[in-house]
């Protein structure tokens, strides 16, 4: 099966991380240091280091994951539900300084 790559801006950036991934790592890291499904992959240094060198393109993102189909949301690997993922991310748009 081929890899799904996400068509807009930074897109293949945010596949790599994965797009709960994302919105569960930004949750951790500017609302909740508490949170920590996304410490459930094996992969958290690659991601983590996307993630870093990505800042300036997070709003845009967290924006598209609002608007992605919440049964391809379902599907990742750290526990975490569409609705979740989806709440996360408009509190995150609500933070100042993202």
């Amino acid at each position: 099966m081929a890899r799904h790559v996400f068509t807009f801006e930074g897109g293949e950036d945010l596949t790599t991380m994965g797009a709960t991934w994302f919105v569960s790592y930004a949750y951790h890291k500017h609302i909740d240091p508490g949170h920590g499904n996304w410490e459930l992959v094996e992969t958290v240094p690659s991601r983590t280091s996307v993630f870093d060198k990505t800042g300036s393109q997070h709003r845009f993102w967290l924006e598209r994951v609002l608007e992605m189909d919440d049964g391809r949301l379902n599907t990742n690997e750290i526990g975490l539900r569409a609705a979740e993922t989806k709440r996360m991310a408009a509190e995150l748009l609500n933070c100042p300084g993202l």
